[in-house]
């Protein structure tokens, strides 16, 4: 039979705190015993209630609780996982986690506080709320998946408990939405240093024929330097964009886009020498365009706002949001919508009442 028990006690600040006990018993015999501790009582309630129902339903046996795993451990094992496959910026969020004092906590002993704790600690560091949201998000991740996985004993509801708080303190949001452009002169800077470094003999990187596909094809960086000759259709003028990025899913998004204004003829004009296209580090373009860009004094331009260039500059030649979306691989045309009505935000009344 297992049942739990609610303890209350007050700490020397007047906050109380409610500590759950769950116990099993099997043949007058504690077969299974844990405890955890919330600052509400609803929530210890639905906790114990929770850990009685696995243990009822599944037994002792299989419930196993590691209290001598640290955060840092789960998120190692996590990292190092084989069939786990994990993105570039989650990968570097959860590496930095490690090096964090949320990193040692025991998993037994995490609590709704120590997100909250952690999470001050980074603002107060000068990072941005969306950067903190993405520490929340990477970790409640592992939370969701180790309790089934590695079968751990862990307060996964810490984390609800957390957010109102953490929206309260303005501690998360999400990212500002960026619309930089470049202008033509600083542009035609760009093009300017960029051919300048090539013929130095600085890099075999042609960045001037990337800086201008990247425009006319829409495409990141890390898709520009990943396509391959074998998805290039030269008949239809187009090329398969495999595994682009979406929200929803990780792998298999291949997506057929086509190249116009002057994207198709970069293209061919490639040496045929490897099988991608553009067979080039991706980092290494991006830190080029950054030496360039810092060498001229032109400040808060990302490479990635080429992207968003090359989308407005489509919709500035009459193109519709559905023809641009086939183009950049926006899933959700909102993003799109957005970058239409700041291009033309006069476009109702140019229509008039008749």
């Amino acid at each position: 039979m297992a049942f739990y028990s609610i303890t209350k006690h007050v700490k020397k600040d007047g906050t109380p705190r409610y500590r759950c006990l769950v116990r099993m018993i099997e043949q007058k015999v504690v077969a299974y015993n844990t405890s955890r501790t919330f600052s509400k009582k609803i929530t210890a309630v639905n906790w114990g209630k929770k850990i009685v129902n696995e243990l009822e339903l599944d037994g002792a046996p299989k419930f196993i609780k590691k209290s001598k795993i640290k955060i840092r451990k789960m998120i190692f094992d996590y990292l190092n996982h084989p069939h786990i496959k994990i993105g570039r910026t989650k990968k570097y969020t959860l590496e930095l986690l490690m090096g964090c004092e949320i990193a040692e906590i025991y998993i037994t002993d995490f609590e709704a506080h120590d997100i909250i704790q952690h999470c001050s600690a980074r603002i107060e560091t000068g990072i941005t709320k969306s950067t903190v949201n993405h520490d929340v998000s990477y970790l409640r991740s592992i939370f969701k998946i180790a309790k089934t996985l590695w079968r751990y004993d862990i307060n996964d509801a810490a984390f609800e408990e957390a957010l109102p708080t953490l929206h309260h303190l303005n501690l998360v949001g999400k990212s500002n939405r960026r619309t930089r452009r470049p202008t033509s002169v600083e542009l035609e800077k760009l093009e300017a240093g960029l051919k300048k470094r090539e013929s130095a003999g600085l890099s075999t990187i042609p960045f001037v024929d990337i800086l201008n596909f990247s425009i006319l094809s829409c495409m990141r960086i890390s898709e520009v330097c990943k396509i391959q000759w074998e998805d290039l259709d030269r008949e239809n003028k187009s090329v398969v964009v495999k595994d682009r990025k979406d929200p929803r899913k990780k792998s298999g998004n291949n997506m057929l886009v086509p190249l116009i204004g002057g994207a198709f003829e970069l293209i061919t004009k490639q040496p045929e020498k490897d099988e991608r296209i553009f067979p080039y580090n991706s980092r290494s373009v991006t830190a080029g365009f950054q030496r360039v860009r810092d060498s001229l004094g032109i400040e808060d331009l990302r490479y990635h706002d080429l992207r968003r260039e090359g989308a407005s500059r489509l919709f500035e030649k009459g193109y519709a949001i559905d023809e641009v979306a086939q183009v950049t691989g926006h899933r959700n045309i909102n993003t799109l919508w957005q970058v239409y009505t700041e291009l033309f935000p006069n476009r109702l009344h140019d229509k008039g009442i008749s």
